[in-house]
């Protein structure tokens, strides 16, 4: 097996990771590759610095791309093909190398490479796609792959739209340790209690890149209600400096601990509707969107909504009562709890090689 991904944050390469795990397990040989490295001419690495610096730092520039190239719609638009088909030959040497029997994208950018090698008969193993987000974008979508498995039902029936072939909802991947018990739990307590004694620990993610509009005023609104923020500044040391000179928030950088962290906070704030939303849910934490980031991060968010999976708060009040809406013991908490679990439906692996 051979899952292509791309270093683009963390949620992709963790879905990968987690897939190789269970497929090795099941005996599988498996093999993970970025699909930016297989561009040639450094390609790969400028398309990864320029998503960073824009979600970080010109996110109108992102939300101008999105929507151009990625915002499905009417008309033509441009294709994700042209660049992609830059990495077809390492691909199928790659394929070729390995005696790959299947290949599987986690990435819209190597989907619209193996859909394109398979509708011009390059690609000799079938190809399986695994969308990664609430809202499908276009760039996810291309009809010479064999097959589409999605994170929701409505999310399948937007690709059953744009695609002939089988198409599943299955939910989406995670490790096993955030749908059980997670002994790091006690230790964050205790970490939470001695830093503000009495407060409820609400999470705020900023992604792997520390990419979050204004999380000091919204840790400090946080603070302001009584609540302990404590703000996930990933790999964003700049960030993370800044968050630690605010008194009112607890600042983290990147966190091996996830299931004992999400297990031991009242509520996440998101702005994504990426991985730790999905991690957060998995261990039954409710979600609430606030800030999202421009883009994929907005239309996810406001799906997830939509499904009742999140609550979107649009501004710092509505923020505070989303909070005060899920409340320890309440009838709303226990409802997105058994929606979140819910989500979870088949084994992602299973529907990749039972063809």
């Amino acid at each position: 097996m051979l899952i292509l991904s791309a270093g683009m944050g963390a949620g992709h390469d963790t879905v990968a990771a987690e897939l190789a795990r269970r497929a090795t397990a099941q005996g599988h040989e498996v093999h993970v590759a970025d699909v930016l490295r297989l561009l040639p001419f450094g390609l790969g690495t400028g398309l990864r610095r320029g998503y960073q610096v824009s979600v970080r730092h010109l996110p109108w520039v992102y939300a101008g791309v999105y929507g151009a190239l990625l915002r499905p719609g009417p008309g033509p638009r441009p294709s994700g093909v042209p660049l992609a088909r830059l990495a077809g030959d390492r691909l199928t040497e790659l394929v070729d190398r390995l005696g790959a029997d299947v290949v599987v994208s986690v990435f819209h950018l190597a989907t619209q490479l193996t859909g394109d090698l398979r509708a011009r008969g390059r690609l000799r193993v079938p190809s399986a796609v695994f969308v990664l987000d609430f809202a499908v974008h276009r760039q996810w979508l291309h009809p010479g792959n064999d097959r589409y498995l999605c994170l929701t039902d409505a999310a399948a029936r937007e690709v059953r739209r744009a695609v002939a072939g089988p198409v599943v909802t299955t939910g989406p991947v995670v490790a096993p340790a955030f749908r059980a018990p997670a002994p790091g739990a006690a230790r964050w307590r205790e970490r939470f209690a001695a830093r503000a004694p009495g407060r409820t620990p609400v999470l705020l993610s900023a992604g792997a890149w520390g990419a979050a509009s204004r999380p000091a005023a919204t840790a400090r609104l946080l603070a302001a209600a009584g609540r302990l923020p404590v703000v996930l500044c990933g790999r964003n040391e700049r960030l993370l400096a800044h968050l630690s000179r605010t008194p009112a928030a607890l600042a983290l950088g990147w966190v091996d601990d996830m299931p004992g962290l999400l297990a031991a906070c009242y509520a996440l704030v998101d702005n994504a509707a990426g991985q730790t939303a999905v991690q957060a849910l998995a261990t039954g934490l409710p979600v609430i969107g606030h800030r999202p980031l421009p883009g994929h991060g907005a239309d996810g968010v406001r799906r997830m909504a939509g499904l009742g999976l999140a609550e979107l708060a649009p501004d710092g009040p509505a923020l505070l009562r989303a909070l005060d809406r899920v409340r320890e013991g309440g009838r709303e908490r226990a409802a997105r709890v058994a929606r979140g679990h819910a989500l979870f439906r088949r084994d992602v692996l299973e529907c990749v090689t039972e063809w």
